[in-house]
């Protein structure tokens, strides 16, 4: 219910609250009514002044008068428990289908926050306080299948101080985080350039071709190797890491047949992606419209597991119904000559 209610005032809360990676709230976007509790609130206070006046007795009137001055004084207080409310939606960490995404969320107030809920829908609630000094809190997002994940608008609830008004939002956080497919192991078709060991192909040794990144100096290094930029900043002696490929780079595809469905290969294509990666070797990615050129690193296998994640996939949406600007690889079109095996 509350989805389908979100979605129709979906127009009109894209004009009041666009999407964004940080939400301030303010009174175009907070709506007030009363709750369950609140509603029983003013029939009983009705009654107590309808009573009061039949009986022309001015204690049960001034009782009345006084629940009506308390259910007030939660509007002004309800609303201003959210207003000036700052959401805020740090990095995104890698995914994979089939996990729950706790999404980091921070918050933070000029003026204390209590008791507010936020959730997606259909998923139960984390409940969390808000001051001056920022608070980070993680929000579960299940997930299903690959594809870009876009859970829609997180409902921000609060029933402070007394629970008989119901405060809420919806924020857009703007989010399109790529959901990596599962991994799948079994033996993958991979297209090498040129025969050779395939256990050796595409490894890397020590040399001068490719920087790796940064190891502890060694005595008797050539000096032209030595970090001296981290050197000033008191990182101690450092020296620049390099690496050579040996052999020919792997090529991991699709293979023509596919019995089994694309699915399970695109998970056993991202088995190999970060299999590979850790054996720190050299590989590429061709699937039909998209080469990825042979490299290795993180880089490269984010690149890579983005570009499986997104091939022919529509928007993931949360498994209940039904990440900073996310890479979107590209590399140099390149064919395979020849076939092996993983």
């Amino acid at each position: 219910m509350a989805r389908g209610i979100s979605v129709r005032l979906e127009p009109f809360l894209a004009r009041r609250l666009p999407p964004a990676r940080e939400q301030t709230l303010s009174h175009k976007g907070i709506f007030i009514l009363p709750s369950g509790f609140g509603l029983a609130w003013l029939v009983l206070t009705t009654l107590l002044y309808l009573l009061g006046t039949n009986y022309q007795n001015n204690l049960i009137i001034g009782i009345s008068l006084l629940l009506v001055s308390l259910f007030v004084s939660c509007i002004i207080y309800s609303y201003r428990n959210l207003e000036g409310l700052t959401l805020k939606r740090l990095t995104l960490p890698p995914i994979y289908a089939g996990e729950t995404l706790a999404m980091p969320l921070q918050l933070s107030t000029q003026r204390d926050a209590h008791q507010i809920a936020l959730a997606y829908p259909d998923i139960n609630p984390v409940y969390a306080s808000a001051n001056t000094t920022p608070n980070e809190v993680l929000i579960p997002i299940p997930t299903e299948k690959r594809g870009i994940l876009s859970p829609g608008r997180l409902k921000v609830e609060s029933r402070f101080p007394l629970g008989l008004m119901r405060t809420w939002t919806w924020v857009d956080l703007d989010i399109a985080h790529p959901v990596f497919a599962a991994h799948r192991q079994d033996t993958l078709i991979q297209t090498p350039q040129s025969d050779g060991d395939t256990q050796e192909q595409g490894s890397l040794v020590s040399g001068m071709d490719e920087y790796q990144g940064l190891k502890n100096y060694i005595p008797g290094e050539s000096l032209k190797q030595v970090a001296w930029k981290q050197l000033a900043q008191g990182r101690g002696m450092l020296s620049k890491d390099f690496a050579m490929p040996q052999g020919a780079p792997r090529w991991l595809s699709l293979p023509l047949q596919m019995p089994e469905g694309r699915e399970h290969w695109l998970s056993v294509l991202s088995y190999w992606v970060d299999e590979l990666s850790s054996r720190q070797q050299i590989f590429g990615l061709s699937l039909p419209g998209l080469n990825i050129a042979p490299s290795s690193g993180d880089a490269h296998r984010l690149a890579c597991q983005v570009a499986i994640a997104t091939f022919d996939s529509a928007p993931v949406t949360l498994r209940t119904a039904g990440s900073d600007p996310e890479p979107t690889p590209e590399g140099p079109n390149s064919r395979a000559t020849s076939h092996g095996r993983i």
